[in-house]
């Protein structure tokens, strides 16, 4: 099931899923995952491991990029990307085989990725649902400024192709390969008032 932008908007009502789902925000990077999961739940910003809390496991990049931000701080930063981005899958994974809830932030709309997401719930028994930002490229820009951290202008023009692409098939109906996908701008995502299980 899908629910385009305009229709998103206009929604001030939870998401739900069945339980032991797993639900991927993903967007542009700026596009305000990380603010949108903070807000939903009451998360500090300083942890260093998944949150149990309103029915979910909370899993955010950022909890991995802090536990490694000390040990791998004198490290290449491609080495660093790579082991943020290895636990946080872990991290997903560790909570879909425990049957828990899980929601978590994806950084871009990477297809490979998406369906290594699909399948660790598979795996585990889990359904898999998307939740798309879909925010302007120069607001993403903006986000990515305001938080201190801005990606490289190739890396982010890929991200532009890959969420344009994964865009245009949900909006046409097809949320592969996720079972459902729901688009929200930035106006609906400052009024989603939660995401709900069960």
């Amino acid at each position: 099931m899908t629910v385009p932008v305009s229709a998103a908007s206009r929604a001030a009502e939870p998401l739900c899923y069945p339980a032991r789902s797993l639900v991927i925000i993903t967007g542009l990077p700026g596009a305000g995952k990380s603010t949108l999961l903070g807000r939903l739940y009451p998360l500090t910003g300083a942890e260093t491991a998944p949150v149990r809390m309103d029915g979910a496991t909370v899993v955010d990049s950022m909890q991995s990029r802090l536990r490694w931000a000390a040990p791998l701080a004198r490290v290449p930063k491609p080495i660093r990307t790579a082991t943020v981005f290895v636990t946080h899958v872990r991290r997903v994974r560790a909570a879909l085989r425990r049957g828990e809830s899980v929601v978590a932030h994806n950084r871009g709309c990477g297809p490979l990725v998406l369906r290594g997401f699909a399948r660790l719930a598979r795996r585990a028994g889990a359904s898999f649902h998307l939740v798309i930002l879909d925010v302007p490229a120069d607001a993403a820009m903006a986000g990515q400024r305001a938080r201190g951290r801005v990606v490289p202008r190739r890396t982010f023009d890929r991200h532009r192709r890959h969420c344009a692409a994964l865009l245009a098939r949900v909006l046409s109906g097809d949320p592969a390969p996720a079972a459902s996908a729901r688009v929200l701008d930035r106006e609906a995502a400052g009024r989603l008032p939660g995401i709900r299980f069960g």
